[in-house]
Order: structure tokens, then C-alpha cells, then sequence
């Protein structure tokens, strides 16, 4: 071992740096970069081996960082929002993998103890490599990306209790009389120490890091600004680690204290280098864990350990996801993000490591195949979309069929429409504006129950990926004048921009994007606009495509100002989909649009509109012989077959349906 201390941090750097930018050029992730510079530099290789333990210790700040700016982008609101996400799906999520996991390793004969320590490693993900690999994507604000990212995050503070389990377990092991008391009692105060912490920092959060923050900011100074930022996080972090909890636990939850405040984006620019040189090292000494003379031993054991976990947890997670009542393609594609094994994982291995729970060989096994999943992960979620079409069931025959033949047919011939990629809040308000146009639109979603809901309104809207070349084919891009990515998933508009760009080099198109990260990257794609979102953005985005369809611009100008005037009532006008149950949590909204098909026992049958009564209701649309008449006049009689499109509140609508059923 080298003795020097700066002898070995230059050849740390010197290493990290070379394999790091080589890994660059050839587009693999850092992370495993890092994780090779672990095992060159450790003692189970031949060569330079530095000290292991000062880099464990600078790595534990590492995580420290890690989940510190990740409670930045999850305030109390968000979470209170999001409660049954978290709580339900990630309660799940980590008993069931723990459970299913810990019975197969008994099944294969390890100890109860040991199994359960294999099953709560395998239920943990990488936080660094989901968040690194969708924010490379551009997937990070993607529906499947924020449910992977909250459920990642959720499965990290439950690594606080299996840090207090553990030590028990072994207790239990030694002394089968007193362990299950032993175990309560312990469980039972990590419990209440964790309620403690979550109010100390909540109440400090509120009552003294504003002013603090307020004070240090009034210097203008931008090194005070970084040491209160690095202060407030080891701060937390020491709070919660002198009450026996994880350092990574009150990171996160002053994170999320300071996430409520103004001053989020200059702290989460200020920890950033840290975070990530910290992060770095943090691979670098998993892997100076990995013994590469074992794997002659115990690679198949490894491999199979590998394949058991991305294959498994991506079942449990989509079939968890599936059942809370979220679409196939969300459902999956969250699985395979969430498949490989994480950084806490190795965490707790190191624990159950040191306290005896489970054996050197079989930790290496586990290590190994944590490893294994995490080498595999960033393609895993590179290609999660493509994964997830193979593994989600087909929309039934009622909703549009995603094969071209059968959309083509369905859309007949069409010159100078528009196409729609993505049907959600904001391709329906645009949708709005064209259809008050008289301007033709076709619009493909991967929402099959919002699809379904559409054609049942009388609304030209079919399922199929807008990313595949022969989709768009299908749905008239060589006729079209304009084509509005409307969704967020930036892999996804890319794919549309080639594809267009290929078939249509003269086609404008406009897309959508969550916020100015991507606007340039899409523009080089081939992109004519780029707009951000929020309401007012589906505004301009609708703006925008009546002005380059030439409608005259006093007649837009008009539109605008009366859609401000309503407080955007038409773009908040949609039907709800599996997937609205995210954006509902997110964003608050409860109006949404309904169609009801009158039956003929219904007593509305015969009546006039204005007759109905329907209080908190609007009708925007009414569809009779396949034929769609918007904002119908009052005196209009219903008849048997008509469909009938409602707005309001889900309260309002369901009275509505019940006097419309009678």
C-alpha cells in the first residue's frame, strides 16, 4: 500500500480522471467508471492499492449530498400530494421485493437471517444512476421518470429502518429467547426517532432557515452563501446520525425544507460539485469491495443472483404500478428503470457484513451480483421504452390498434391537418383551438383508457407511438402542415423529429418541453419551436400553431385574451387516463371531462339541454350520428345514442351521470 497520503489522492485523480473521460467518449456512464477506478486501486488487484477507509468516509457525504438535493425537488406539499404514491406503491414495492427475494435465498438454503439481509440489499436502487441516466435522456420529468425517482427516494429512507434490523437480527440470531423483544423495542424507537427528526427539522426548517437564508443572501456573497449551504446539510445530517438514524436521512429532509423556499435553485447550483466529486468517490470505494480473483468461483451464482433481481423487481414494481391503477407502458417502463440494485444496498451489505448476519462468500455473491445489475442498469434505462413494448400487454381491439394499417383506415384521406403526438392536458387544449377553427387534427397517445374516452366523445385520437416512422406514415405526415409534440418525454419528440425531419423536411414542428433544459438539443434535432409548459404554455403552444396555419392574428389575439379571461378553461378541460392519477397529484386539478352515451332507459331521452338541470356541469360537446357539435344550443332534445361531453368537477359529474341514468 502506498503510505503517502497525497501520494495517494493524485493517484486517485490521475486514475478517475483518465478512466472517467475515457468512459465519456465512449458514451458509458460515469458511474462505472468510478466503480472500475474502485477495483484497480483496491487490494484484491495487482498494483498501486491506496487506503480504503478515508475514502469510505468521504463517500458516506457523498449520499449525504445525494439525497440532500434530491429533497430539493420534493417539498412537504409535493409529498402530501403524492402520499399514496409513496406510501402505498413504496411500501409495497419494498416488502414485496424483500419478501419474494429473502423466500427464494432460504429456498436456496441460506439462513432466515442472511435471506432477509439478500432480499432488503435487492429491494434497493441506484439513486445516482436513475437520476444521472433520465436526466441524460431527458426523461427525468417524464410520467415514468417522476414515479421512479419519488419510489427510488421513498426506498432510500427505508434503508433507516433496516439499519437498526440488522444489529438485531444478529442479536436474534445469538439469543432466540429475548430477540423478538429485543427486535420491538428497537424497532419501535427507530420509529419514534425518526417521527422526532422529521419534526425538528420541519419546525427548524420553518421557523429559521428563511431568515437564515435571507440574511446570508443580503451579504452577496457566493462562498457564505455555499458554507450555510454545506452547514444546514451536515447539520441535519449530524442530527439525525446522533439519533442513531442514517446521515442520508436528515440531509433529505432539510432538503426538502429548503425545496419550499426561493433560494432552491442557488442551493442546488452551490452543493452540485460537491455532490458530485463525493459521489464519484462513493463508487470508487464499492469498488475496492469487489474481489475479481472470486469470480472464477462464483460469477454463474453472481449472473443468475443479477438477472433474478432486474427480472423480478421489474415484475413486482409494474404489476404494483399496474394494480394502483396506472397504464401498462408507465407501469413498465418504471419497472425497468427501477430494476438493478443501488447504492444503499451495498450500504446495509456492509452492515450485515460487519455485525456477522451473513458470510464473506455469500456477501461477495450478493455484492457481485449488485454489481452485475448496476453495470447492466444504464442500458436497461437507456432502453427502457423499447423494454417496456415488450413486456405491456396489447390495448384492446376497442381502442385503436397501434398497427398503421388499422389507423390509416380509420383516418381516411386528410391534406393540410395537423398531427397531435400526445394527448394529455395540453394536446387537448390544443386540440381546442384547432377544433374551434375548423382546422383537421389527428392525435396519437399511448394512454389507452384516455384514448378510448377520446373516440367515445367523437375525438380523431388513436393509440400509437408518434416515435415509430410508419405511425406517423399512417396518420398523414406527408400531408400535414403541422405536427405539435405535445408530451414531455424529450427521447421520445427526438425520435418524432427524425422521423419528420426524414419524411418532411419542409413540416413544421412544434414541441413541448417541462422546462428551457432541452430547447437548444431539440432545436439541433429539427425542431421549429420549443415552448416550456405550465397553462401558459399550452397557451402559446396553441398560439403559436393557429399563427404558422395562418389564421389571421387579430382573430388570435382575441382568443387569447378571452382564454386569460376564463382562466384557461378550454386547456383545462381533458379526460382523465390511467396516467392522470401523477398529474392530479401534482398539479391539484379535479375538473375533467366526461362522455355519457345515453341509453335508452335514460330519462333524458326527449329533453331539452336547458331542461337537464345539470348544476357544476357544462356540456362542451354533444355527438350524434358519429358527427361532433361543440357547445350545443340549449333547446337541442337528446335522443337514444348520443353522447353527451361534460365538464366540471368529478363530485359534479358523478351527480351529473346519475341524473342522466336516472
Amino acid at each position: 500500500m502506498i503510505e503517502h497520503f497525497l501520494t495517494q489522492v493524485l493517484i486517485l485523480l490521475v486514475t478517475a480522471v483518465v478512466v472517467v473521460v475515457v468512459f465519456h467518449r465512449l458514451r458509458i456512464p460515469s458511474s462505472l467508471g468510478y466503480l472500475l477506478v474502485g477495483v484497480l486501486l483496491g487490494s484484491y488487484t495487482p498494483g498501486p492499492v491506496i487506503d480504503a477507509q478515508p475514502v469510505r468516509n468521504l463517500a458516506e457525504f457523498g449520499i449525504v449530498f445525494l439525497l440532500f438535493a434530491i429533497g430539493l425537488n420534493f417539498s412537504m406539499p409535493q409529498i402530501h400530494a403524492m402520499r399514496h404514491v409513496l406510501l402505498g406503491l413504496g411500501t409495497a414495492q419494498v416488502l414485496l421485493t424483500t419478501a419474494t427475494v429473502g423466500l427464494l435465498a432460504w429456498l436456496l438454503g441460506l439462513p432466515v437471517a442472511a435471506a432477509f439481509v439478500v432480499g432488503a440489499v435487492f429491494a434497493q436502487s441506484s439513486t445516482t444512476i436513475i437520476v444521472k441516466q433520465l436526466t441524460e435522456q431527458g426523461e427525468e420529468n417524464s410520467r415514468h421518470g417522476r414515479l421512479a425517482i419519488a419510489l427510488n427516494v421513498f426506498q432510500d429512507v427505508t434503508a433507516v429502518p433496516f439499519v437498526v434490523i440488522f444489529p438485531v437480527l444478529a442479536t436474534v440470531a445469538a439469543d432466540a429467547s429475548n430477540g423478538m423483544g429485543t427486535m420491538a423495542i428497537a424497532l419501535g424507537a427507530a420509529f419514534a426517532k425518526a417521527v422526532f427528526a422529521l419534526v425538528l427539522v420541519f419546525l427548524v426548517g420553518r421557523w429559521l432557515l428563511r431568515p437564515l437564508f435571507y440574511l446570508v443572501a443580503g451579504q452577496r456573497s457566493t462562498e457564505v452563501f455555499t458554507m450555510t449551504v454545506l452547514l444546514v446539510s451536515l447539520a441535519a445530517a449530524w442530527t439525525t446520525h446522533s439519533l442513531g438514524l442514517s446521515m442520508a436521512f436528515g440531509a433529505f429532509l432539510a432538503g426538502m425544507m429548503l425545496g419550499e423556499t426561493e433560494f432552491r435553485h442557488q442551493v442546488e447550483s452551490a452543493i452540485r460539485p460537491f455532490r458530485d466529486v463525493l459521489v464519484g468517490l462513493f463508487f470508487v470505494g464499492i469498488g475496492m469491495l469487489f474481489d475479481p480473483s472470486s469470480l472464477p468461483k462464483i460469477w454463474h451464482w453472481a449472473l443468475m443472483g443479477a438477472v433474478i433481481l432486474l427480472l423480478l423487481k421489474t415484475v413486482l414494481v409494474a404489476q404494483i404500478i399496474r394494480v394502483a391503477g396506472m397504464d401498462a407502458m408507465t407501469a413498465w417502463r418504471t419497472g425497468w428503470v427501477l430494476a438493478e440494485g443501488g447504492e444503499f444496498g451495498f450500504a446495509l451489505l456492509a452492515i450485515a457484513l460487519s455485525v456477522g448476519i451473513i458470510d464473506r462468500q455469500v456477501g461477495q455473491i450478493v455484492l457481485t451480483a449488485v454489481l452485475f445489475s448496476m453495470i447492466a442498469a444504464p442500458f436497461v434505462i437507456r432502453y427502457n421504452h423499447a423494454l417496456a413494448r415488450l413486456c405491456a400487454p396489447r390495448p384492446p381491439r376497442a381502442v385503436e390498434q397501434a398497427a398503421p394499417q388499422a389507423i390509416a383506415a380509420n383516418v381516411g384521406p386528410l391534406r393540410g391537418h395537423v398531427i397531435v403526438c400526445g394527448f394529455g392536458r395540453i394536446g387537448q387544449g390544443v386540440a381546442r383551438f384547432l377544433e374551434e377553427e375548423r382546422i383537421p387534427y389527428v392525435a396519437l397517445d399511448l394512454d389507452a383508457e384516455r384514448v378510448r374516452a377520446a373516440h367515445i366523445a367523437g375525438e380523431r385520437v388513436f393509440y400509437g407511438d408518434a416515435g415509430e416512422r410508419d405511425i406517423l406514415e399512417a396518420v398523414g405526415v406527408g400531408t400535414a402542415r403541422l405536427v405539435v409534440v405535445s408530451h414531455e418525454d424529450v427521447a421520445s419528440a427526438k425520435k418524432v423529429l427524425h422521423h419528420v425531419r426524414t419524411l418532411r423536411p419542409d413540416l413544421p414542428v412544434m414541441v413541448r418541453t417541462r422546462d428551457e433544459r432541452p430547447v437548444e438539443e431539440l432545436r439541433a434535432a429539427g425542431a421549429t419551436e420549443v415552448v416550456p409548459e405550465t397553462l401558459e404554455a399550452g397557451l402559446m403552444i396553441a398560439v403559436h400553431a393557429l399563427v404558422l396555419l395562418e389564421v389571421p392574428l387579430a382573430r388570435v389575439v382575441r382568443r387569447m385574451q378571452e382564454m386569460r379571461e376564463g382562466r384557461y378553461h378550454l386547456l383545462r378541460e381533458l379526460f382523465r387516463g390511467d396516467s392522470a392519477l401523477i398529474e392530479e397529484a401534482e398539479e391539484g386539478s379535479t375538473d375533467e371531462l366526461r362522455p355519457v352515451e345515453l341509453l335508452p332507459e335514460s330519462p333524458a331521452v326527449g329533453r331539452a339541454l336547458q331542461e337537464l338541470g345539470l348544476e357544476g356541469v357544462a356540456i362542451t360537446a354533444m355527438v350524434r350520428s358519429g358527427q361532433r357539435r361543440l357547445t350545443p344550443p340549449g333547446e337541442t332534445r337528446l335522443e337514444v345514442g348520443d353522447v353527451v361531453v361534460l365538464f366540471g368537477a368529478a363530485e359534479d359529474l358523478e351527480r351529473a351521470e346519475r341524473v342522466l341514468a336516472g
